[in-house]
């Protein structure tokens, strides 16, 4: 008979554990594509948002702080990715709802009022500058996360 964890669960194979069914869909398979993605747009962001505050913010605050917020999402994503489990699972579907709202808002924004826009940010024009990753990463990650519900 398989040991027990102080949840009820074995460890091999069990419910909401990281090596449990839950877990293992996150970032396996498919996933592992979309932990790649994530891990590269979470450096690519916050590096350039950091370089950006620090040597000209005074230049565009508002794009520089919204591209350190789409960083902050995005590690957010990648680390509930890697984590995995039910409850990171349900974590980064709200964290993929979040940022698909802030590319579509930011986008539009950017849209119609660009001159509140001197310097782009991740999601500007709905992520045009990043052939429109931004936007295509969060739909990708809700679908994933949903399938990943099922199995």
């Amino acid at each position: 008979m398989p040991e027990s964890t102080a949840s009820g669960t074995t460890p091999a194979g069990g419910a909401g554990t990281p090596e449990g069914p839950a877990g293992r869909q996150l970032g396996e398979g498919p996933g592992r594509l979309l932990v790649l993605l994530y891990g590269v747009f979470t450096v690519g962001a916050a590096s350039r948002s950091i370089a950006q505050m620090i040597m000209k913010f005074d230049e565009a605050p508002l794009a520089y702080v919204l591209s350190a917020a789409a960083a902050l999402v995005y590690a957010f994503i990648l680390v509930s990715l890697v984590r995995g489990g039910e409850t990171a699972r349900r974590l980064a579907m709200g964290a993929c709802a979040a940022e698909l709202v802030g590319v579509l808002g930011v986008g539009t924004w950017t849209l119609v009022e660009p001159s509140a826009f001197p310097d782009a940010t991740v999601w500007s024009d709905y992520g045009m500058g990043y052939l429109f990753l931004p936007l295509v990463l969060p739909v990708t990650g809700l679908f994933w996360l949903r399938r990943a519900r099922r199995t």
